[in-house]
């Protein structure tokens, strides 16, 4: 037994040294390649095409996920070596925001607190951060609406897109429920385990604060207290968790977008997201998206706003599938230009794949 453990530990120890070598190769190359292109510069396209391929041709046994995580941390550490990208993310730290910008762009990244959903977008729009990481909808609670209100305004554009599943714990600085008096968490989290506290914490006062990192700060200081959040939080501020996976639906993800001063070329496999408005008239909605279906293009999301420029006027924001550059989704905005009283493209961005978490 102890002659094959260590047959089995030499291979492992020359398949470290391949395997380092070629890492070392790789990131020359991407050097290079920043070199060439004057600087290091993200392609979301370019990185979807690749995960895409390294979790199709992965043989296990290492799960697909778990391939494709390892190669991004490869590809961040690579792009790093020009510049760090800076990445804004609703913050403060500890947030799933903050979970959702590293699993995109991972740990090479050099992720940026904002206060706030609108300071998060003036960072990146002055520059200040190359990207941004921001919440937009929850599949429990729907839309975050400052962010639909902010993509209506600003220049930016979406360049890519994370699905994030969110497991919420209750945290505490000291073991067990007694003496429990107050939960903090943020409102949409509170509302996620809005059963379990019910059946669980029937008695003990609930307050919304502006994240769950605040949440998890605010527990660690109080002995009365606990909070509801994740890992993340758990582990910044000492906390133990009293209960894991309190949210009331098991399947509950987050999808954050991906803003920066560009979109995405087309990758193969993509979405296009837009902003419009329907002309004052009888059947105008129907006619306004009808080419979606004339041209066969898949509408994955339509979600109204009021528009904020008139009583009772409204804005739709739709997904669709396939890139504003596809010869039929380029045809099927056009009509819909000609029909909408506005029409904004917020961007075409590869397609974070169904069920990633």
């Amino acid at each position: 037994m102890t002659d094959e453990l260590n047959r089995h530990r030499q291979r492992i120890d020359a398949l470290d040294d391949e395997i380092l070598k070629l890492v070392s190769e790789r990131a020359q190359h991407a050097q290079a390649i920043g070199h060439l292109k004057n600087g290091a510069v993200y392609r979301p396209e370019r990185e979807a095409q690749i995960l895409r391929r390294i979790a199709e041709r992965n043989p296990g046994p290492l799960q697909d996920e778990v391939a494709v995580r390892l190669f991004r941390e490869i590809m961040s550490a690579c792009l790093a070596l020009e510049k760090p990208l800076s990445v804004a993310y609703l913050g403060p730290a500890g947030t799933f925001t903050q979970s959702a910008a590293i699993k995109h762009f991972g740990h090479g990244a050099q992720t940026v607190a904002a206060a706030s959903i609108d300071e998060l977008f003036r960072e990146v729009e002055a520059g200040a951060a190359d990207y941004g990481v921001v919440p937009v909808e929850n599949s429990t609670e729907g839309a975050v609406s400052r962010t639909l209100d902010l993509m209506l305004q600003t220049p930016l554009k979406i360049c890519g897109e994370v699905q994030l599943r969110i497991h919420q714990h209750l945290l505490r600085k000291r073991a067990g429920l007694e003496g429990l008096k107050m939960v903090y968490s943020h409102a949409q989290s509170l509302a996620q385990c809005h059963e379990w506290l019910n059946r669980n914490l029937p008695g003990v006062e609930r307050a919304a604060v502006a994240s769950n990192a605040e949440a998890a700060r605010l527990a660690a200081a109080d002995e009365f207290a606990a909070a509801i959040a994740g890992e993340a939080a758990a582990e910044r501020y000492g906390l133990s968790a009293l209960a894991e996976n309190i949210e009331d639906e098991p399947n509950n993800t987050t999808r954050f977008l991906v803003i920066g001063q560009h979109d995405a070329g087309p990758s193969g496999k993509d979405k296009t997201s837009l902003v419009m408005s329907a002309r004052n008239r009888p059947g105008a909605v129907v006619d306004l998206l009808s080419p979606l279906a004339g041209h066969q293009v898949s509408m994955t999301k339509l979600e109204s706003r009021p528009s904020r420029m008139g009583l009772w006027e409204y804005v739709f924001f739709v997904d669709v599938e396939g890139h504003r550059e596809e010869a039929r989704v380029a045809e099927a905005l056009r009509e819909v230009e000609e029909r909408a009283a506005f029409l904004k493209v917020l961007g075409s961005y590869p397609a974070a794949p169904l069920g990633d978490d």
